[in-house]
């Protein structure tokens, strides 16, 4: 075995003077590639289209940074209720935590950006112009020749455009295609911000793409690390069946022992440079790339397929894998109990907020006839349609006045109102502090929100002049 090979105890991209080792994958093809290529086509398909595709007036994802609202299909949240995406970052999390107990890395291998990007983008792109995996070595090992020169001109001048392209989508998401398209056409001084934003996240892009690649999930991410803690022997893993292969066939034998040929074809896909025979490794973003270059091998020497293949520890030791277990019984729960909390709390929500608050100032006001209470009421209308909304006071006491609740308040899309509300109690039949509810009926939704508040004011026997001559004088 060449001193090249993979070893177990170092990453295979740092040599041993600390440089960092390029790798050149091998291409490979298969059912498993095919499947990750459609897959990956599909996604970025979905990446570039969303801002396209228009619900209700606005693109169907449009994180709307600058008029403090997020459009997710149809549906409009405001800033003031970003803190229901809590509920989808953490089911993102108890997702990726339940699939990986089940299916390991099957997150890296099929649906990351960064592996669908460098997988199906970037490198198929640098196998056009530099050829294959033997080519590309020995690109790398030639002098600067004019025709090295010009090879790397174009590949990296494409790979700058790829890079301008992704970010130039990523802002669309934020800032909307007609407005992306007027600040690309418009001098860069007139929007500088963004322009610095796409400029640094090219670069961004550019170095992570076409330098940095592998090492992003060997030394950055941190999902890698945290998979060893969230699969087990019965997760489903990609992996090298020992018993059928070992011993490897050891060339100038007449017979085979074990069905690894030792050709170290899985060896040249991989994407980290790992030998999958040294076991499960946190190198390994389950690409399934060796899947189908040994099954190819194993084809040319007549023998089954899964030598390597999708398995769990348990199975490739013999036994059977076990899907129901405690860890994925509790992740599933996790995940069950925050989807229904969640869907319990969107099915509540309504297309408009109500907030009465205390007018600034004194908690009461008293004069000659009333005990006078004063609200601010704030009508939110979170839709992209005009919405009528009718003030009311429930629960009131008898006698109590009102002003402020007559017709109807028009609030235009995604805009707010705030209107006041005075509340007055005669003396004659004020008799101390009590609770009132405000509310406002959406006469547009049919439906009405309504608050408790408080009516403040003094002891009722400061008011009555009985009790003040019965004060002995001082």
């Amino acid at each position: 075995m060449s001193s090249d090979r993979p070893s177990i105890n170092s990453v295979t991209t740092i040599n041993a003077d600390g440089s960092r080792r390029f790798l050149h994958p091998a291409d490979t093809r298969g059912r498993w590639t095919i499947g990750r290529r459609v897959a990956a086509w599909g996604l970025i398909a979905v990446y570039i289209l969303l801002p396209w595709i228009p619900v209700d007036g606005y693109p169907a994802v449009f994180l709307d940074i600058g008029e403090r609202r997020f459009h997710f299909f149809g549906w409009t949240l405001p800033t003031q209720e970003a803190w229901l995406l809590f509920f989808l970052i953490s089911g993102v999390g108890f997702a990726l935590f339940f699939l990986t107990a089940l299916l390991g890395r099957v997150w890296c291998g099929w649906a990351c950006p960064q592996t669908v990007f460098l997988e199906h983008v970037f490198r198929r792109v640098e196998r056009w112009i530099d050829g294959d995996a033997v080519a590309r070595r020995q690109l790398d090992a030639a002098p600067w020749n004019t025709p090295k020169v010009l090879r790397r001109l174009l590949k990296h001048t494409v790979f700058a455009g790829l890079s301008a392209a992704i970010a130039h989508v990523f802002l669309a998401y934020f800032v909307s295609l007609p407005r992306l398209y007027g600040m690309m056409t418009a001098a860069p001084t007139e929007h500088w911000g963004l322009f610095v934003f796409m400029f640094v996240a090219t670069g961004i892009l550019y170095f992570d793409f076409a330098w940095f690649r592998e090492q992003l999930c060997i030394v950055l991410c941190p999902y890698g690390r945290l998979q060893s803690a969230l699969i087990d022997d019965h997760s489903l893993v990609i992996g090298y069946d020992v018993k059928r292969g070992e011993p490897r066939k050891n060339h100038g034998m007449p017979q085979f022992l074990g069905d690894c040929i030792d050709c170290a074809r899985c060896v040249q896909v991989c994407p980290t440079g790992i030998d999958i025979r040294q076991g499960l490794q946190l190198e390994c973003i389950g690409c399934t790339a060796c899947i189908d270059a040994c099954d190819a091998v194993m084809e040319r020497v007549q023998k089954p397929r899964g030598l390597i293949r999708y398995d769990s520890l348990a199975g490739f030791g013999g036994g059977k894998t076990r899907w129901l277990r405690p860890r994925t019984l509790l992740y599933g729960a996790l995940l069950l109990v925050g989807a229904l909390v969640a869907l319990t709390v969107f099915s509540r929500l309504k297309p408009s907020s109500f907030v009465p608050l205390r007018m600034p100032g004194g908690a009461y006001f008293l004069d000659a006839e009333a005990v006078r209470n004063q609200f601010l009421v704030r009508l939110t209308n979170k839709t992209t349609a005009l919405r009528q909304f009718r003030l009311l006071v429930e629960q009131a006491p008898d006698g109590m006045i009102t002003l402020g609740t007559d017709g109807l308040v028009e609030v235009a899309p995604m805009q707010e109102e705030v209107r006041s509300v005075i509340v007055r109690m005669p003396r004659p039949v004020y008799h101390g502090v009590f609770h009132f509810r405000l509310a406002a009926r959406d006469e547009t939704g049919g439906y009405t929100l309504a608050r408790e508040v408080e009516f403040l004011g003094p002891d009722p026997k400061l008011l009555d002049d009985e009790f003040w001559r019965e004060k002995p004088a001082h």
